[in-house]
Formats: structure tokens, sequence, C-alpha cells
């Protein structure tokens, strides 16, 4: 007769060694009623919550991109931050990516707010393979939720823009009151609206994805535009007209705006991950404000050695007159930290004169005397200027938090001064003392 262990080890044997991918269900054609199937192309989808409508479509573009190794790192972590070998594992399998974006009865989010139209995609033959579920009534979530589980359990990996904070919360919600359904567990999490913003607020001023499209991707070189695109405000409301009996014939550009987003999304992080990835050489018809913007957030996610040269090439592509002070001020601090000194001291000399930066350079650039060039001549110079320009700027200022700001750092170079001066002092006692 078997043993205990004998028998578990033989039905353990018996169990899968990975879970059998999930299949979309099968579609059937939309019956003569329902309109809207028939205008947007989609069929109908069944599973053991209900129906929903599904369309599945296959585009060209954008084309596949390979991501880099150095882009995944600085997307998905912090300065502090490293990852786990799973994460990373899971990052580099670009089979287990799915991009998501949705449309939604309200932005404000909660418990009343539905995701009527889930959109997903995923790369596929070089191209993008985008599906979408669409909810014909409320009572069709459960359905569509399902489907969406089932398809975030092979792809793990979400690429959003904006879904940490909106989409994706707002679908763990929904998962949460169906009360049946489990929200999946995500493997990593990419949402390139941060980057995008470090990347191009500067230029831009506006990171909407459609702006993004228009002055940063060339759509229509990728092969769509939005001149007769949805507006994101109206969404909602032909949703709404569309529940209580008024036309379906709206819905039909929700659902092309949503495969733009995905579209759009995808070709996002291609041009992020160049980006990323480029080095010096690669960076030829860059523009300047991109460049500085790259080197911020490069030295917010700790690579200090990249961030310095993009800050440097920024400077030597022409960056416009009002940030090339905020990008010598980023250099000196920059240089600061890896220890080297004395170009910190030469580029903190550039902005002594400059209104917004002088104060600080005055204040490094004594630290830099007294503590390292071993001059208390010139840091007491230099403290001393900071201090009247504290004293002109406290003379202009009618805001108090601006006055009690002040008053600290006049303290900080008070004190720095007498303590310059008594050192000044004891020294000049002490060759007395040696000539007598």
């Amino acid at each position: 007769m078997a043993s205990s262990p004998d028998k578990f080890s033989r039905l353990a044997a018996l169990r899968p060694a990975r879970p059998a991918p999930s299949r979309p269900a099968a579609l059937r054609a939309p019956n003569e009623e329902d309109s809207l199937a028939r205008l947007i192309g989609a069929g109908v989808a069944k599973n053991h919550f209900g129906e929903h409508l599904a369309l599945r479509n296959w585009f060209s573009s954008p084309e596949f991109c390979e991501p880099s190794g150095v882009a995944l790192e600085l997307l998905s972590r912090g300065r502090d931050e490293s990852l786990t070998r799973r994460t990373r594992a899971a990052l580099e399998d670009t089979a287990r990516w799915l991009f998501l974006d949705t449309e939604t009865t309200g932005l404000a989010g909660g418990t009343g707010t539905y995701p009527f139209l889930v959109g997903i995609a995923w790369w596929d033959g070089g191209g993008l393979q985008v599906e979408q579920f669409f909810m014909r009534d409320f009572s069709e979530e459960h359905s569509v939720l399902h489907e969406l589980a089932a398809r975030l359990a092979e792809r793990p990996v979400l690429v959003t823009f904006n879904g940490k904070s909106f989409d994706w919360p707002l679908l763990e919600n929904r998962f949460t009151m169906t009360r049946a359904i489990s929200a999946p567990r995500l493997a990593a999490h990419l949402d390139l609206l941060h980057p995008a913003r470090a990347l191009w607020k500067l230029r831009l001023g506006s990171v909407r994805l459609v702006e993004l499209e228009r002055h940063v991707l060339d759509a229509p070189r990728l092969g769509w535009h939005r001149e007769d695109d949805v507006a994101s405000s109206l969404i909602p409301q032909y949703y709404f007209d569309y529940l209580r009996g008024g036309s379906s014939a709206p819905l039909a550009g929700v659902v092309r705006h949503n495969q733009m987003d995905l579209r759009g999304l995808a070709a996002l992080f291609g041009k992020i991950n160049t980006l990323l990835a480029s080095q010096d050489e690669d960076r030829d018809g860059v523009d300047s404000l991109d460049l500085f913007g790259l080197s911020r957030f490069l030295e917010r996610r700790g690579d200090s050695d990249r961030a310095q040269a993009a800050c440097t090439q920024a400077l030597d592509f022409g960056l416009p007159a009002e940030f090339r002070q905020r990008a010598r001020r980023e250099l000196a601090l920059l240089a600061k930290r890896r220890g080297d000194h004395h170009a910190a001291a030469a580029l903190w000399g550039e902005l002594v004169s400059d209104p917004q930066d002088g104060v600080l350079a005055c204040e490094q650039l004594a630290i830099h005397y007294e503590r390292r060039a071993k001059d208390s001549v010139r840091a007491e110079e230099f403290a001393r200027l900071g201090l009247a320009k504290l004293q002109r700027t406290r003379a202009n200022s009618r805001d108090p938090y601006a006055a009690a700001r002040i008053a600290r750092l006049s303290e900080k170079f008070l004190f720095r001064i007498n303590r310059l001066a008594a050192r000044k002092r004891t020294a000049k006692a002490g060759i007395r003392r040696l000539s007598l």
C-alpha cells in the first residue's frame, strides 16, 4: 500500500505545469435590434457572467519596439529603488505586456463611475493587436471585467497613461464591487504620464496624449490623425444619452478615440524608450528643451552622469535664454554631488549676478572657499554679498512667507560672517604673538 507522501506526490504530478492560456470568448453576430454592435463592427461575446460587445483589430503601426534595459530600469524605479528579479524578468518579456485605456462615465472616480469601454492592446506580429470590451448596459460589467481579468492573468505587465492615478484604481474598485471577480495582481505597472511630463512639459506645456501625438510622435506619419476625434469631455454624456435611448452614432467615435489612445500609448513608449536609451551622439535633432527635461528626469532617477551630459548638451544646442540659468544651476549641483568642486565653483561664479539664483550661488561659493579652498577672505566676501542681496530682496518683498525665509537665510549668512571674522581675528592675534 502506497504511503501518504507517495499519494500526495502523485496527485501533485497531475497538476498542469502552468495555467492554460485563456481563450477569447467566441463572438456571434449581433441581432438586428443591436444597432450599436453593427455600427462599430463588434460581435457579441458571452461568458458565464453574461454578454458584452467585443471588437478585435490589428494595426501595422506603431510597429513593435524592443524595450531597452536602460529605459525599463529608469521607467520602473525611483532614485533609491531596485527592481526585484521577478519584476525585471516580467518587464523584459514583452509577451507579458498589456497596454490599457478606459472610457468612463466620469472623471472623478468613486463607486459611481463605470468603465463602460475597456481597451487593451499588445504587440503581435510586429504590430499592435487591439481588443475592446463595451458595456451596452451596467448589467454587463461583470462580463467585461471577467474578460479583462483573463487577459491580465496572461499579460500582467500593465502600460498606461495616467493609469496609476485613474484607470487602474478605478478598475480595482470595480473588481472589488463585483464581490465575485478578484482584481488581478500586476507583475509591474509602467505609467508613461510622468516620464512624458518630465521630458516634454518644458517645450509643450500640455502633455495630453493628443498633444504628444501632434508634436512628438508625428501621428500622421504613423498612419492616423485626430482631426475628427471626439472630445474627451463629451464621452460620458454620449454614453448616458445612448442608455436613455438616444442615438448610438456618437459612440462609434468614442470607440475610435479609444483605439487611437491605445496606438498613441504604444507609440509613446517607443519614443520614450529611444530617448532614455540614447547616448550623446544619438541626439542630433533633439530639441534642447527636451534634452534639459531628459537631464532632470535622469537626475531624479539617480543617473547623475548621463544627466550631466544631457544638460551640457542642452546648453550646447541653444537652450532658450529663460532656461539657461536653471540649466547652469543644475550642472553646478550635479558637479557638487559628484565631488567636482572646482567645476561647481566655476558654474556658481556665473550665477552670482542672476536675480533668481544669485543668493544660492553666493552661499555655495562661501561654503566652497571656506571648506575646500581654505580662503576665508573670499568666503567672507561672498557671504557678505549674499547678505546684501537678501536685504535688497527683503526691502522689495510684500510676501510674509518670503520674509520669514529671507530672515532665516540672513541669520545663516550672519553666523558665517561672524565665524569667519572671529577666525580672522584669532589668526591676526597669533601672528602678533609670534612677532613678539
